[in-house]
């Protein structure tokens, strides 16, 4: 199997025509296509839905679905709300507080710019609830390379003890100093 890319991916809305206004009003992003239909097309059950999707740059698209016929949609409550987000890249960190700006004055609280070591971001809420994050690269491609080396070691240590390796503690202890 060779996965080119996500073609799209889907997130649950209050209200379809709100939430296409925020993202083209606050983020930019166009407003592509709706799909609306009184029966689901992959399972034939009975339930109106609108579709909506919209570009997130470079051929990324995000998409949500309103369900009228449901349940109010809430959130997973045993997840911090601070787990769960959809992080979109902007140019540099001009264009990161630039966009702080601009969410900010149209009256949306945000959280940041936080320091991840190898990119900075701020965070905030759409009107559905669902946490947005903006980030910029920071990073240099030796950092990257470092992260890259030191993955798979991290990863099995957490596995085995549930408690944070410190192979990347550099991000947000200090300087990188290269490879160890």
């Amino acid at each position: 199997m060779n996965i080119k890319r996500i073609h799209h991916v889907a997130y649950r809305c209050k209200d379809a025509k709100e939430t296409v206004e925020f993202y083209q009003d606050v983020l930019g992003m166009e407003f592509q296509m709706a799909f609306a239909e009184d029966r689901v097309p992959s399972t034939k059950e009975p339930d109106p839905y609108m579709h909506v999707f919209l570009d997130a740059g470079m051929g990324n698209v995000l998409a949500f679905f309103e369900l009228p016929t449901k349940e109010p949609m809430g959130r997973d409550e045993n997840t911090p709300e601070w787990v769960q987000h959809i992080a979109f890249e902007v140019e540099d960190m001009d264009a990161l507080l630039a966009a702080k700006a601009r969410v900010e004055a149209a009256g949306i609280e945000v959280l940041g710019p936080t320091d991840h070591g190898v990119f900075q971001s701020i965070y905030f809420f759409d009107p559905n609830g669902h946490r947005l994050e903006l980030v910029a690269n920071t990073r240099t491609d030796e950092q990257l390379a470092e992260l890259h080396r030191v993955a798979p070691a991290m990863l099995e240590e957490w596995s085995r003890t549930k408690r944070a390796p410190k192979h990347a503690a550099w991000l947000h202890e200090g300087e990188f100093a290269g490879v160890e």
